[in-house]
């Protein structure tokens, strides 16, 4: 069987790369210039330069040493190989990524390279590989004390964040804030899919049948399964449909039409594999 794309090697390299390439345009063309520093070993280097000067690129790299010398310590070996390839390879491609400022308004810099960020970031995520960094700590905190990673993580970057107030003053601070906002946001939004559709289950105690043919007409997939009252305990048939989001005013309206009194439960749904429901 020929193999998905997204499970060749050298896709899901040249993946990495472009998504890394993306966290470092992110940095040196949106938050290194006003010296926004918005968590994650970026945040670090972004602060030791704005306050010392010093290369932003080296600090990422020597953070990232760091981290893959405590994964190697305390995680396995699995874990240090989706680590290090990253670790790597983001210093490198900041050092080659010009480093300019392309938007005089901070705050539409920060909107503008929270997106991007959050974009390469997620695209990592989807690959279930890792650009290193302070992503660490919380594996290990996890691993050994069973803290939620996430948190964990959201507190270093605030913690990251609040050092913004000494190096660069309040307004550094509340972009950088405002930083994390948006990265989470699009985040969500990417890694939950924007083709988000509709579960929709309907029952009807006399019109059934013609919200089925109504489906049929309409050419949407559904199935009928059954269920049971939990007072009466008497079994009915409840049908299930997924379609998208800009059809569902159309279906309500439909239903209604057929009966007015019918019940309806209506999801929103994330993903959907497999092809059709209806059978």
């Amino acid at each position: 069987m020929q193999r998905r794309l997204t499970h060749q090697k050298w896709f899901r390299g040249l993946t990495m790369i472009i998504a890394l390439e993306l966290v470092a345009l992110a940095i040196n063309l949106f938050y290194a210039p006003i010296n926004v520093a918005a968590g994650g070993a970026t945040g670090i280097a972004i602060l030791l330069s704005a306050a010392f000067g010093i290369n932003r690129s080296l600090t990422v790299l020597g953070v990232n040493l760091l981290m893959i010398g405590l994964s190697m310590l305390f995680l396995n070996r699995q874990m240090v190989q989706k680590i290090i390839v990253g670790s790597f390879l983001l210093p490198f491609l900041m050092y080659i990524t010009p480093s300019y400022q392309v938007v005089d308004d901070a705050v539409l810099a920060v909107i503008i390279g929270g997106t991007v960020f959050a974009t390469g970031v997620a695209i990592l995520y989807r690959l279930e590989a890792s650009a290193g960094g302070t992503t660490v700590p919380p594996m290990i905190l996890k691993k050994y004390f069973g803290i939620n990673s996430a948190l964990s993580l959201l507190l270093i970057d605030m913690i990251i964040t609040a050092f913004n107030l000494l190096v660069s003053g309040t307004n550094a601070f509340f972009l950088a804030a405002f930083s994390l906002v948006i990265t989470s946001i699009v985040m969500r939004y990417i890694e939950t899919g924007f083709d988000l559709k509709r579960q929709v289950q309907i029952m009807s105690n006399d019109a059934l049948d013609e919200i089925q043919a109504m489906l049929a007409k309409e050419k949407l997939s559904w199935t009928t399964y059954e269920a049971r009252g939990g007072y009466t305990n008497e079994g009915r048939e409840m049908v299930m449909v997924m379609l998208d989001r800009s059809d569902y005013a159309h279906l309500l309206r439909q239903v209604h039409d057929i009966d007015p009194d019918a019940f309806i439960i209506t999801t929103n749904v994330t993903e959907v594999h497999g092809g059709r429901l209806g059978y």
